[in-house]
């Protein structure tokens, strides 16, 4: 998070505490800068933003003082944005470098991918090299998507592809497309936590659906689309993240009926589309993209911080969602897109997926021969994905668990955090990536909560 970031999240903090009162007069630029240790300009952009959210107001000759609402008002206005930090706190922690085992990472590990040679030189004709690229993003690499996708049984053109910076921008640009503050979303629960930190962050209520072995409970879905009248319901169909697990060909043509009986949309995301076998049935698939958006991306195959993905749906929808890309991005990185196609077309990333595909499978495995031997229950069966579902001990607490996991430069990601509302009857969890399971100090940390040495103590 970035200098400013983290200040005007600190001073948001203070003025829904109290500690900062409606009408108090704020440090000046000088002091505040030297304060906090940062430039000027830093203070002066932490300044301008609280004044265009609303927060502080500025007088000319006086300085910047809290915004003259009442206390109750402030924290109405300041709530959802303290929710949305504290749901990404987790994603804060995957960014620190410090552990040394990152078993809640959501990544795999360079040495995953840093044995894949990409040659990342690019040649790019005189007249693309500095202009912006089509909004919709580079059409060759639509149409490589496109084919993908009709291996996958999607019927689609290659303007019905949008390309974006991940799944997250594709997120991002349908909430603003179909959502207003105090709409209602069904989501997965347990689910995708940044998804959660978004939605809080729009003001846009989240109803959970239970997840389990079969996918969405379909009945708790119908009871749930019956009462809140949802627009969306955002779920991961195949390689769902946290569980792993994949929704039965039963469970998702139940949820598309639902979706007609309700008149709610489906937003599937599809991160490890990939690595999983092109045959296995998608909603968006049995829907032929009618009431389903479908997202995909390459951040989880490539690198983290390769931000390309895109959303497939009907063409008039992609055609708005491209109207607000323009508006709030302006368009997409031409010149990732030109060498991502380039890998498609030369095989690189065939031959990538080759690799890293048994890579996961044994990784599981083993993985899974591990937890049992100790003790310990996953009750999904995890599928191209990085993720497993570890339930703990049911008198454990797995926020605290992963406490006691970072004194040992151990990151863990605790299932509560996977939740849209936290509820005694979740079973303590947590989210495990397959990549770093079998690591022997992980091991050994589990051993010993097992034997009672960690956890509540």
């Amino acid at each position: 998070m970035s200098k400013v970031n983290n200040i005007v999240e600190h001073m948001l903090l203070a003025i829904q505490n109290g500690n900062l009162k409606s009408g108090q007069k704020l440090m000046s630029i000088r002091v505040a800068r030297e304060h906090f240790n940062v430039s000027k300009n830093t203070m002066i952009d932490v300044y301008d933003r609280l004044v265009s959210l609303g927060h502080i107001t500025a007088r000319p000759g006086s300085g910047y003082y809290v915004s003259t609402l009442s206390k109750k008002q402030n924290r109405s206005s300041t709530t959802h944005i303290a929710e949305a930090v504290d749901a990404i706190s987790l994603l804060r922690e995957q960014l620190n470098q410090t552990y040394r085992v990152r078993v809640g990472d959501g990544r795999p590990p360079s040495s995953w991918m840093s044995q894949f040679d990409f040659d990342m030189r690019l040649k790019i004709p005189s007249d693309s090299k500095y202009g912006y690229g089509h909004p919709m993003g580079f059409e060759p690499l639509r149409e490589a998507i496109a084919q993908n996708l009709i291996e996958r049984s999607i019927q689609a053109s290659a303007d019905q592809v949008l390309l974006t910076y991940g799944a997250n921008h594709a997120m991002d640009l349908i909430i603003k497309q179909f959502l207003s503050p105090g709409d209602t979303v069904l989501v997965d629960s347990p689910g995708y936590y940044p998804l959660f930190a978004k939605l809080k962050l729009y003001k846009i209520k989240m109803i959970g659906v239970r997840r389990g072995g079969t996918g969405p409970d379909t009945e708790d879905l119908e009871d749930k689309a019956r009462v809140h009248r949802a627009k969306l319901f955002f779920t991961q169909t195949l390689g769902h993240n946290p569980t792993g697990g994949c929704a039965t060909l039963a469970a998702q043509y139940q949820v598309l009926k639902l979706a007609e009986k309700y008149d709610f949309r489906v937003v599937e995301n599809d991160a490890f589309a990939d690595l999983l076998p092109p045959g296995i049935p998608r909603m968006a698939g049995l829907d032929q993209l009618d009431r389903v958006l479908y997202i995909g991306t390459f951040s989880k195959t490539l690198s983290a911080s390769f931000r390309v993905g895109y959303v497939a749906g009907r063409q008039a929808l992609i055609d708005s969602l491209c109207n607000i890309k323009m508006l709030t991005v302006v368009t997409s990185s031409d010149y990732l897109e030109r060498w991502l196609y380039s890998l498609i077309a030369n095989g690189q990333y065939l031959k990538h997926l080759r690799r890293l595909r048994p890579m996961v499978e044994q990784a599981s495995a083993l993985a899974l021969n591990n937890f049992s031997s100790l003790g310990f229950h996953v009750p999904y069966q995890s599928e191209g994905t990085y993720y497993m579902w570890l339930e703990l001990p049911n008198h454990l607490d797995d926020i605290e668990v992963a406490r006691k996991a970072a004194e040992e430069g151990i990151f863990l990601a605790p299932g509560t955090v996977f939740y849209p509302e936290k509820k005694s009857s979740q079973k303590p969890a947590l989210r495990i990536n397959v990549a770093y399971a079998n690591d022997p100090d992980f091991l050994t940390f589990l051993r010993k909560l097992r034997a009672g040495a960690v956890g509540n103590e």
